[in-house]
């Protein structure tokens, strides 16, 4: 068989929190900045000689493009167990050539448009969340079709999980791959030091402060906690009148590595298009997280503002808490691994807190898509059911920390991953399952209209408000929300 070996260009991962922008950024994770690996020039292959007529199949082999950089999986730490998924297959595979593309977050899905506008789409992308999906509305490959031809068998999945991939007018978009609750990650070490309880470890517990009175898990309390939990480099806590804002050591809270509709989120679930389908708006429960936020940085001190973002004692891999200091984040279970959280420092799970006695624990869930511009959908299908079959998916599932979305891979399964990764660690992995009954519907990273044009718009309102005190934040709402509805307007105008 031809051999020819492809390594496509693997863009690494520029510093967390650089830049004053990083506070805010969008949830897919940025990575320390790491030097490229040296990789080998592709052999040039000699061309065949010009046949009439073979009598007989030449044989070519099918290469098949595995585009990675929508989601998890373009960090430098995961390179390796995925390009050994790749070989798997390609030992097992005489006719089907699986390549790697791995490409940096930053710029994958410019890239990703620019391949698909020039007609070169790859054939399998993934792993890919509802954000990622979205932005590229339109673009992918209705599977029910293979399915019914191939026979495959979607009794290990759950029915619901399934429909989630199952869009009106589109089509079956996924195959369920993996599913990633979020809820509270604290740093124990900083609790121990403060003297403080641990957040709650169950949904419906209450806080416990160390006099023993007990407060409603809110977001009240929480900003009350983080307050505590941030400290000036004199010793003092953000709750003293001698509290120094200007030499903060040590903050309280952070929404971490994700945007302005993942923050809203935290309060209520919601979107930027009303009901009627067309008309912007800002949801209450999202004013409401994004003014608590707003205070969080420039009024309470408890959450690290666009400022602080850059500064020394905030910098690692996994961002400001992976730092060892930041008491508190609110993510996900693909956070919860080496190259974010490296277990310098003991850390545990909590349950996310309630807003208006309403607890949401936004999702991601992912799958791997084939585009529609795919040569070769046949063999694509081919790839993903073997990446997605019960004895491959468990070596993706812990290159990406996710909960698998089959049936029969589940008992036990993070559990497993917590100590292959966490060697000798307990965790409270119980409330990772309890937060899944939280997630949000509509999820935030659902469709928008000028998908793209849309995320700039809100993160350079976000970005500014990260960076500027003393704003009136109610007139800052209006004027996004404004600005929303004359990029939908454009659309629909566009798009009849």
């Amino acid at each position: 068989m031809r051999k020819l070996l492809y390594v496509i260009s693997i863009l690494i991962i520029a510093s967390m929190l650089v830049t004053a922008c990083q506070t805010a950024e969008a949830p897919e994770t940025e990575e320390p900045e790491v030097e490229a690996p040296e990789v080998e020039e592709p052999e040039e292959v000699e061309e065949p000689e010009e046949v009439e007529e073979p009598e007989e199949p030449s044989g070519d082999v099918v290469e098949i493009r595995w585009f990675v950089g929508l989601g998890a999986g373009s960090d430098a730490g995961t390179f390796e167990a995925q390009q050994a998924v790749v070989d798997g297959f390609n030992a097992t595979h005489d006719d089907i050539e699986l390549i790697l593309e791995i490409v940096d977050n930053e710029v994958a899905y410019d890239t990703l448009a620019t391949q698909i506008a020039a007609g070169n789409a790859p054939d399998i992308v993934g792993p890919v969340g509802v954000r990622g999906r979205d932005t590229f509305y339109g673009a992918w490959l209705d599977l029910d079709p293979l399915i019914e031809s191939t026979g495959y068998d979607l009794s290990d999945f759950d029915p619901a999980l399934v429909d989630f991939y199952k869009i009106e007018g589109q089509g079956q978009l996924g195959i369920p791959f993996a599913s990633y609750p979020s809820f509270m990650i604290y740093n124990k070490d900083l609790f121990d030091e403060a003297g403080a309880a641990y957040p709650p470890a169950a949904y419906g517990e209450p806080y416990v402060w160390a006099d023993g009175t007990e407060a409603e898990w809110n977001m009240e309390t929480l900003k009350d906690l983080a307050m505590y939990m941030t400290v000036d480099a004199n010793g003092n806590d953000a709750t003293m009148e001698e509290f120094d804002p200007e030499s903060i050591v040590q903050f309280g809270f952070q929404n971490q590595w994700t945007d302005p509709r993942g923050v809203g989120t935290f309060f209520g679930a919601g979107s930027f298009l009303e009901d009627d389908g067309v008309t912007a708006q800002i949801p209450e429960e999202w004013q409401a997280a994004w003014k608590w936020t707003y205070d969080g940085w420039w009024t309470d001190w408890f959450i690290p503002n666009g400022p602080y973002g850059g500064a020394e004692f905030l910098q690692h891999g996994g961002g400001p808490f992976g730092s060892g200091n930041l008491a508190m984040v609110h993510n996900h279970t693909w956070f919860v691994a080496p190259w974010a959280i490296d277990g310098s420092f003991a850390f545990d799970f909590a349950a996310t807190p309630s807003y208006n006695g309403v607890v949401t624990s936004k999702m991601h869930a992912d799958t791997f898509g084939i585009p529609k511009g795919t040569d070769n959908p046949e063999e694509a299908f081919t790839v993903l059911a073997y990446m997605l079959s019960p004895e491959v998916a468990p070596q993706l599932l812990a290159i990406y920390g996710a909960q698998p979305a089959r049936l029969s891979l589940q008992e036990g399964y993070f559990e497993t991953y917590m100590e292959t990764n966490y060697p000798g660690m307990e965790f409270n992995t119980d409330i990772i399952a309890e937060s899944v009954a939280y997630a949000d519907n509509p999820n935030h990273e659902s469709w928008m209209p000028s998908f793209l044009e849309t995320t700039d718009k809100y993160n350079e309102f976000w970005n500014y408000l990260a960076n500027t005190p003393d704003l009136d934040v109610d007139a800052e709402i209006e004027g996004l929300r404004e600005d929303l509805q004359g990029i939908f307007d454009a659309y629909f105008e566009a798009n009849p």
